[in-house]
C-alpha cells in the first residue's frame, strides 16, 4: 500500500512538473512573442524615421540644387547679356571705323584728284617755262649773235645766279625764324634740364691720405727690410708713399677701388696694431669683400634712385666701379646720374619715353667700368656689355654712338649725346689740361682760316666762339651768311668739343683818304 502510495505521488509530482513546463513554456512563447512585436515595432518606427529622414534630405538637396542650377541660370544669363553688349558696342565701333574708313577714302579720292590737277598745272606751268627759255635762248642769239649751246649756257649762268641768291635769301630767313623761335624753345628746356639736374661732378686725382698717431707707426708699416711694405704694396697693386710728412701715409694708385681698398686696409691695420705680412693679406682680402659689397649697394641704390628696374647685375657691380672712376676729372657715376636726369628731363619735354631715356643716360658711359681691362674704346666695349646683358636696342645704340657724328638708329642716342654735352660742358663739371686747352683753340682757328676770302679768326671764350674777319673784296654781303655757314658745319663735323660752338663772321669796308 506504501509503496502504490509513493508510486501516485511520484506520477502527480511528475505530471504537476510537466504541467508547469508547459504552462511555463507557453509563457515564454508568449513573452516571446510580444517582445518579438515589440522590436519589430520599433524597427518599423525608425524605419518610418529613416525613410522619413532620407525624404527630407532628399527634398533638401533638390532643393539646393535647384536653387543652384537657377543661379547658375542667372549667372550665365548676365554673361549673354553682358556679351550681347560688348558685341553690340564692337560693332558700334565696327561701324564707326567703317564710317571713318569711308571718309577717308574719299579725302584720299580727293587728294588724288587735287595731286592729279597739280600735276596737269606743273605740266603746263613747266611747259610755258620752256617756252619762256625757248624764246630767252633765241632773243639772247639775236642780240649777242650767241649759238644755241653758248645761249644755253649764258641762261643757265644766269638762272643759277639767280636761284643762288634766292636760296641764300631762303636760308637765311629759315635760320632766323629757327635762330628766333628754336633757340629759345631750346635754351628754355636746356635751362630746366640743368636746373634740376646739376650736381658737383668733379672728382679727386690718384692719390689719398691715411693718417697715422705718431711717427713711429711708420716704421711699423714700413717694417724690418721693408717686409711689411712690400707685402701691402704687393696685396692691394698700389704705391705706398713714406716721407718725412708729419702724421700722414700716401696711397698712390690710377685705379680708384685700388686705392680705395688699400686705404682702408691701411687704416685698419693702424687700428689693429698686429702689421705682419700675413695679416695684411688677410686684411686686405676681407676689405676686398667690404668694398666690392659696398659697390653692388652703391649700383643697386642707383638705379632704385632713378627709378630703373630688371638692371642686369652685372650692369649694376659695373656701375658702382664707376663710384671710384673719373674722367677728365670727372666723377664717372657722378656724371652717369647727372645724364641719366638731363637725358629724362629731355624725353619728358618731347613726350618720349622718359625711363628709357634715363636707363640709357646711365649706361652710357658703362664702358668706362672696363676700358682699364679691354681692348678698344669704352662705347664700343659698353654696347658689348649691354648687348650681352639683354639690354634693348635702344639703349645698345645710345652707348655705342654717343660720341659719334652719326645721329645713331633712336632719337635716345640723340638724347643721350646731348645730355652727356651738357653735363660735360657746364661750369666747373670738367678740368681740361691747358695743353689740350691751347690745341683745342689753335684747331679751331686753323678751321675757320682754311676757308677763302678769310683774312684772320680768333678763337674767344674759352673756345666757344670764333671771330672770323673775311677780305671785303673777296666776299660780300651775300656770300658771307653761306661761308659762316660753311665755317660752322666744318666745325660740326672735323672737331670734338663740349657744348657749341658759336661762328661770327665780319665783314666790313674801310675807306682811308688823306686831306694835305
Amino acid at each position: 500500500m506504501d509503496a502504490l502510495y509513493y508510486t501516485l505521488f511520484a506520477l502527480g509530482g511528475i505530471i504537476a512538473g510537466l504541467l508547469a513546463r508547459h504552462v511555463y513554456g507557453r509563457m515564454a512563447v508568449t513573452s516571446a512573442e510580444r517582445e518579438s512585436e515589440k522590436i519589430l515595432d520599433d524597427a518599423r518606427s525608425k524605419a518610418d524615421h529613416v525613410i522619413r529622414e532620407g525624404e527630407l534630405k532628399s527634398q533638401s538637396e533638390i532643393f539646393k540644387r535647384k536653387e543652384e542650377f537657377e543661379r547658375e541660370i542667372q549667372a550665365e544669363r548676365g554673361e549673354l547679356k553682358d556679351l550681347e553688349r560688348r558685341l553690340s558696342k564692337k560693332e558700334e565701333g565696327i561701324d564707326r571705323k567703317v564710317e571713318l574708313v569711308t571718309r577717308k577714302e574719299r579725302f584720299i579720292e580727293g587728294a588724288e584728284k587735287a595731286i592729279a590737277s597739280k600735276q596737269k598745272e606743273v605740266r603746263e606751268k613747266d611747259e610755258h617755262l620752256q617756252k619762256l627759255v625757248e624764246e630767252e635762248e633765241e632773243k639772247i642769239r639775236e642780240v649777242a649773235g650767241y649759238t644755241k649751246e653758248e645761249a644755253r649756257e649764258e641762261l643757265f649762268r644766269r638762272l643759277e645766279e639767280t636761284l643762288s641768291r634766292e636760296i641764300t635769301s631762303r636760308i637765311k630767313k629759315a635760320v632766323e625764324e629757327a635762330d628766333e623761335h628754336g633757340e629759345e624753345e631750346a635754351r628754355k628746356v636746356i635751362i630746366n634740364a640743368i636746373h634740376r639736374c646739376a650736381a658737383e661732378t668733379t672728382a679727386s686725382t690718384v692719390t689719398s691720405t691715411v693718417d697715422i698717431p705718431n711717427d713711429e707707426m711708420k716704421g711699423r708699416i714700413i717694417g724690418r727690410e721693408g717686409r711689411n711694405i712690400r707685402a701691402f704694396e704687393k696685396a692691394t697693386g698700389v704705391d705706398v708713399i713714406v716721407d718725412d710728412t708729419p702724421g700722414v701715409i700716401v696711397v698712390s694708385a690710377f685705379d680708384g677701388i685700388r686705392r680705395e681698398i688699400a686705404r682702408r686696409s691701411m687704416e685698419k691695420l693702424i687700428l689693429d696694431g698686429r702689421i705682419h705680412p700675413a695679416r695684411i693679406e688677410e686684411l686686405v682680402a676681407s676689405t676686398k669683400k667690404e668694398v666690392e659689397e659696398e659697390l653692388r649697394k652703391t649700383g643697386k641704390q642707383t638705379c632704385y634712385d632713378l627709378g630703373l628696374h630688371k638692371v642686369h647685375p652685372r650692369l649694376v657691380d659695373l656701375l658702382g666701379r664707376l663710384k671710384y672712376r673719373t674722367s677728365y676729372g670727372q666723377n664717372v657715376l657722378q656724371h652717369s646720374i647727372e645724364v641719366s636726369r638731363i637725358a629724362g628731363v629731355l624725353a619728358s619735354e618731347l613726350k618720349l619715353d622718359e625711363t628709357l631715356a634715363r636707363r640709357c643716360g646711365l649706361l652710357h658711359d658703362i664702358g668706362k667700368a672696363l676700358d682699364h681691362e679691354l681692348e678698344g674704346g669704352h662705347p664700343e666695349i659698353g654696347a658689348d656689355v649691354a648687348k650681352r646683358s639683354d639690354e634693348s636696342r635702344e639703349v645698345v645704340d645710345a652707348i655705342r654712338k654717343h660720341h659719334e657724328d652719326d645721329i645713331g638708329e633712336t632719337v635716345y642716342t640723340v638724347l643721350v649725346a646731348s645730355a652727356d654735352a651738357i653735363s660735360a660742358s657746364r661750369p666747373g663739371a670738367r678740368r681740361e689740361s691747358f695743353e689740350k686747352y691751347i690745341k683745342r683753340l689753335e684747331r679751331l682757328e686753323d678751321v675757320a682760316g682754311s676757308f677763302k676770302g678769310v683774312s684772320n679768326a680768333f678763337a674767344i671764350q674759352a673756345g666757344r666762339e670764333v671771330r672770323v674777319l673775311v677780305d671785303a673784296k673777296q666776299v660780300d654781303d651775300k656770300d658771307s651768311f653761306m661761308l659762316c655757314r660753311n665755317i660752322a658745319q666744318k666745325i660740326e663735323s672735323e672737331l670734338n668739343y663740349p657744348g657749341e660752338v658759336k661762328v661770327t663772321l665780319i665783314r666790313e669796308t674801310r675807306v682811308v683818304e688823306v686831306a694835305h
